[in-house]
């Protein structure tokens, strides 16, 4: 088997191809009816080629979102993001698009086209992004790098905390927030969170304690008053801290009483016709309120900004566990509910702590009705371990379910069914993040910042984003396992 290269930069971006063969079943199926059809069709399609697609777009809800167009062969060839899917995915079957030459040469190669919703404009164009650095669309030309967004940090662990952007936050000793789309707006919204809140943005290690402080000489922001000048000890550790709370509960929802005064301001300024200060008011507002405009650390993920060290990883797994050997592969299981109801099941695999592409399989979930995790998982353990018992394939050293106690049972219940004997099995309870094992009542908490536990959610946040994500990319029944 090979094995991923350790110097990957991007190990999250292994994703599967609909090509690769490796995610086709081991036995030969049937040709798909319609009831597999892609699920955004209203009828049953057609041949797939440029006009199916026109047709499929129009059916397309008029929501913010990520569309995907695909060539003949189910690859992914090119991603967009749109404040209305069936307006501007429409767009590229209007006769106006063979006349723009940046999509001129290669439209005529759409032959069919997907979507995922998204929550608002913000969510879209971090997801787009996040999916072609994962997929790399041979038409898309931007967003294929390794450039990140940046991301508002606050350290917690100085006597005095600074307030920064950067697009390489730290993992220990922070507060992030983020990450936000546009670098721009967010140093325009810290320019004017500075005035009001006066924190410092410098890199100065400041000591309370150290007497020499106290000979400093601030920089300009002192001056100007938009910083407190910890570094002067013009201000006690307690009140400064004080201010950095306020601004904390700011940005976590905390601005309405303050948006009402600035809007009040605003307002008696437009009265006394001073109009220059109430169009610095207005810029200021707006500027606040695209602090709204955010992604979350959960849900968009920057994997090439948050680096996970496997080997740590693996060795802190190897004593967190009570295992004889470090373990070298690792598979975690995720269920999905998708549109109309379909469930199906994801597993991805790791080897040596990096996500091994080969490994990813889907399972489309049968003698289940309804949502049920539980018979979900029971029914993808035992199909996964009895197909590898049966063919005498070698066991994963870890098998992971994401969920709490009762999904770990679930998956219990399935090797003790099938009479196989487990490999070492635990879940991840995403609420408290606990680990559960078999046969123990209590689960093991670990630090958040520990190895084995990010490893961990490496592995389980990774099979849930290949179950919700990429369902779109595996729809046809020949990708999924029998």
């Amino acid at each position: 088997m090979t094995q991923p290269s350790p110097n990957d930069p991007n190990p999250i971006a292994a994703q599967p191809d609909p090509s690769d063969s490796s995610l086709a079943p081991e036995h030969e199926q049937a040709p798909p009816s319609s009831k597999d059809a892609p699920q955004n069709s209203t009828e049953a399609p057609v041949e797939l080629g440029y006009e199916y697609a026109a047709q499929k777009v129009r059916s397309f809800p008029q929501s913010p979102g990520v569309y995907l167009m695909k060539d003949r062969s189910g690859r992914v060839i090119y991603i967009g993001k749109a404040k209305n899917l069936r307006s501007r995915a429409g767009s590229y079957f209007l006769k106006a698009a063979a006349a723009d030459q940046r999509i001129a040469d290669w439209v005529g190669e759409i032959a069919d086209i997907d979507f995922i919703l998204c929550d608002s404009e913000v969510d879209a164009l971090l997801s787009e992004s996040r999916l072609i650095k994962d997929i790399q669309p041979k038409h898309n030309r931007d967003l294929k790098d390794d450039k990140s967004f940046p991301y508002l940090m606050i350290t917690t662990r100085e006597d005095f905390p600074r307030v920064e952007i950067t697009r390489e936050p730290r993992q220990k000793g922070v507060k992030l927030y983020g990450p936000f789309p546009s670098a721009g707006a967010l140093r325009g919204a810290v320019g004017v969170l500075q005035r009001i809140f006066k924190f410092r943005t410098c890199s100065l290690d400041i000591d309370e304690r150290e007497e020499k402080w106290k000979w400093f000489r601030p920089c300009l922001l002192a001056s100007i008053d938009q910083c407190t000048a910890p570094c002067n000890r013009r201000i006690s550790k307690e009140d400064y801290r004080r201010d950095i709370r306020r601004l904390m509960t700011f940005l976590e929802g905390g601005k309405v009483k303050l948006l009402r005064e600035m809007r009040a301001e605003m307002l008696d300024a437009s009265k006394a016709l001073d109009f220059e200060r109430a169009a610095v008011l207005r810029d200021e507002i707006s500027m606040l309120e695209r602090l709204d405009e955010r992604g979350e650390l959960e849900t968009h993920a920057q994997p090439e900004v948050f680096y996970i060290d496997p080997q740590k990883g693996l060795t802190g797994l190897r004593k967190v566990l009570g295992l004889a050997q470090t373990p070298r592969v690792i598979e975690g299981v995720d269920i999905a509910h998708l549109g109309g109801g379909e469930t199906v099941a994801s597993l991805v695999q790791f080897i040596d702590g990096l996500p091994f592409k080969p490994g990813y399989r889907r399972f489309r979930i049968r003698d289940v009705q309804g949502i049920d995790d539980f018979r979900s998982i029971y029914e993808v353990v035992s199909r996964r371990f009895r197909r590898l018992s049966d063919d005498g394939d070698t066991f994963p050293d870890v098998l992971l379910i994401d969920g709490g106690k009762g999904q770990l049972n679930a998956a219990l219940a399935a090797f003790r069914d099938q009479q196989i004997d487990p490999p070492t099995l635990i879940s991840l309870a995403k609420r408290d993040e606990e680990i559960f094992r078999p046969g123990e009542s209590k689960p093991i908490r670990l630090s958040k910042s520990a190895f084995a536990l990010r490893l961990l959610q490496y592995v389980r946040d990774e099979s849930h984003r290949f179950a919700q994500h990429y369902h779109h990319l595996l729809r046809n029944k020949s990708t999924f396992e029998r």
